[in-house]
């Protein structure tokens, strides 16, 4: 090697040094300035947001107090719906309970009830929402009554679904069987009603698994 640059002439070696030189300066910038460089700008991007951050951050405690105030709001609007729940430590009997509510209410307007079926509960948030599929037979005065009624009920139910069918034939066509003659209905509705329940933790004792018994001594 050392032969090699003896042979070299002097410009030959001046430009190899420059050469050298340059690699060292590029190798430099990408392992040494560059990061630097990169860190300084991100250094300087967090100095510009952070007096940002800190008028947000206190915009928001100025805001504590309407903060607690809504909070206390919202607490006290959903206690006031406490005793518009349906009672029930499970889900069935809450569905007990709204069934019972409702045919009380469909026989008081004079509908008769076809049909009910209890649909599956679903959680929403620390409620159950119960809900039950009604078929009823009325006149159109009977059910707007019931539906009106279900909607201004004491407890907090809702229609969530409403699928009406007419029974009406003209004179001289046969009527739909099925039907009693003392109580002429011209309507059939089958409605889905949803009520809403605490939801109940669930017990301690029931995640534990049961013991075992001894196997006795034969």
């Amino acid at each position: 090697m050392s032969n090699f640059w003896q042979r070299l002439s002097k410009r030959e070696r001046g430009l190899g040094l420059l050469t050298g030189l340059i690699i060292l300066v590029f190798i430099g910038k990408y392992t040494a300035v560059s990061p630097f460089l990169e860190r300084r700008q991100w250094v300087q991007n967090q100095l510009e947001s952070q007096p940002q951050l800190l008028q947000k951050n206190l915009r928001y405690l100025g805001q504590k107090q309407l903060l607690v105030a809504s909070l206390e709001t919202v607490r006290g609007q959903i206690k006031a719906q406490e005793p518009k729940l349906l009672t029930g430590d499970t889900p069935s009997v809450s569905a007990s309970d709204l069934q019972e509510t409702v045919q009380a209410m469909a026989s008081r307007e004079g509908t008769q009830v076809i049909t009910t079926r209890v649909l599956n509960p679903e959680t929403a948030g620390t409620f159950s929402k119960i809900g039950i599929q009604m078929e009823i037979g009325g006149q159109i005065q009977q059910i707007a009554s019931l539906i009106r009624g279900i909607e201004s009920s004491p407890k907090l139910l809702v229609v969530d679904e409403l699928n009406v069918r007419s029974l009406f034939r003209p004179a001289g066509l046969p009527q739909p069987q099925g039907l009693p003659a003392a109580i002429p209905q011209n309507l059939r509705v089958s409605l889905t009603v949803i009520g809403f329940a605490r939801s109940q933790p669930a017990s301690p004792a029931a995640n534990v698994p049961a013991k075992a018994a001894p196997d006795k001594a034969t």
